[in-house]
């Protein structure tokens, strides 16, 4: 089977999952896969944009996810007026000293290379710096706390804080790979970890950027709303006329509009990934990948390289965490663990076939839908095994109790088998 039949061929069996789906259990359930498995490859497709063509080990996605998420918050939500008027000038006063801290530290380093004089224009420099912000987080705080508590955002339309989550998950990357891109790849994938726990413990204990553990709800939405739709008498006119009952008929009506605008963003970053893979710039990455030293000794800048891949990559991973956060319709950081926003993605990276654009997009759409549906397949099989067994039994009740641990059960095994029959992902780099 040539490489192109069996793209098409394992496409085609995704599509059939979801279609199938639809029809056996509901469409609602098939278009929620579909969207979330949208979100999935455009992640994946990051990740293997800097490991897959790079060979970045970056185990951070959850950091450049959630700071996609916060720029929903920052871009879309209405100011808060009163949180403005208690504390705002101070706050953009006190992050504005702290940036020009950090400048001096560097400057003075660079004109002195004394340590001590860096550590102690640091040290000083932070204790003016919380003299300013402290008090003016304490009085955004205070602004009704349980409905606001934080400044807000700029009121601008959710679409634009998609390319706004990608600039600011760049940003950040931009400052880490400074940093970190000059470790080994063992030590800069604890790095990248270590930070985005940083992110994450930032977006929890910072109520006054976006409430903290008591989250953002009421999120805009780039589609209508449902009892919008509900209230309309032509929609219901024409959901009647197709069978179809208007709450039923909305809710599907929503999801396919979202569908349509993920999809419309996964096709553009595709079309620019593989572009960049098959241009001399991504020639000259996967030579960098492939070997760094004759890379150097062609007088390849590697650093700069690997520096330009992994914003992009993490730029990638940010727009899709702002679309996440767009169709979820809040912002919980919480939720934001490492096993859903990295592990999860890696294996969709290297289960579709690493250094493969739309093996990584097959990836997001395949290992998605097994995550949502494994669960419920495996409450079913537990129920038929154990039909036989006396009610009350121990070995009965044990098995019903562990079919919810099928799921990460299921991900490992189909890593391992992966791995053993085709450890180049089901789509290979040609």
């Amino acid at each position: 089977m040539t490489q192109s039949v069996r793209t098409i061929a394992l496409f085609a069996m995704v599509a059939l999952l979801i279609l199938g789906t639809g029809f056996l259990q509901s469409w609602n359930t098939a278009l929620l896969i579909l969207n979330m498995g949208l979100v999935s490859a455009v992640m994946a497709l990051g990740v293997n944009l800097q490991w897959g063509i790079a060979g970045l080990f970056n185990v951070g996605v959850m950091g450049f996810v959630a700071l996609g998420g916060l720029a929903v918050v920052l871009t879309s939500m209405p100011p808060v007026g009163a949180a403005w008027a208690a504390g705002g000038v101070r706050v953009l006063l006190a992050l504005a000293a702290g940036a020009g801290l950090v400048v001096a530290a560097v400057y003075l380093w660079k004109r002195l290379r004394k340590g001590w004089a860096v550590a102690a224009l640091l040290l000083g420099g932070f204790f003016v710096y919380r003299a300013i912000l402290d008090p003016a987080v304490e009085a955004i705080e205070a602004v009704d706390p349980a409905l606001a508590g934080y400044l807000g955002g700029l009121g601008l339309p959710v679409v634009l804080a998609w390319p706004v989550g990608g600039l600011l998950a760049a940003g950040a990357a931009w400052v880490i790979g400074k940093t970190a891109l000059g470790l080994r790849s063992d030590y800069l994938a604890i790095a990248t970890l270590g930070i985005a726990e940083i992110v994450i413990a930032v977006l929890k204990n910072e109520d006054w950027l976006a409430r903290g553990v008591k989250n953002v709800i009421g999120l805009p939405r780039p589609v209508p709303y449902e009892v919008d739709l509900q209230n309309d008498p032509s929609f219901v006119e024409r959901a009647s006329g197709l069978g179809l009952d208007p709450t039923t008929a909305s809710t599907l009506t929503v999801k396919l509009g979202y569908s349509l605008l993920f999809a419309a963003v996964l096709i553009v970053l595709l079309v620019l990934a593989q572009l960049a893979l098959n241009s001399p710039w991504g020639r000259m990455m996967r030579a960098i990948r492939d070997n760094e030293v004759s890379a150097r000794a062609m007088g390849k800048d590697v650093t700069a390289r690997h520096l330009q891949v992994f914003v992009l990559g993490s730029a990638i991973c940010g727009i899709a965490g702002a679309m996440m956060t767009t169709l979820d319709g809040q912002l919980t950081p919480g939720t934001y663990q490492p096993l859903r926003y990295t592990f999860l993605i890696w294996v969709m990276v290297i289960v579709g076939g690493s250094g493969n654009n739309l093996g990584a997009v097959l990836g997001g759409f395949l290992i998605w839908f097994l995550w949502v549906q494994v669960e419920p397949m495996g409450q079913g099989l537990m129920t038929l095994i154990t039909a036989g067994m006396a009610d009350g039994s121990a070995l009965k009740d044990h098995l019903l109790n562990s079919a919810q641990h099928l799921r990460l059960l299921t991900m490992g095994v189909i890593l391992l088998l992966v791995l053993r029959f085709s450890p180049r992902g089901l789509l290979p780099e040609r």
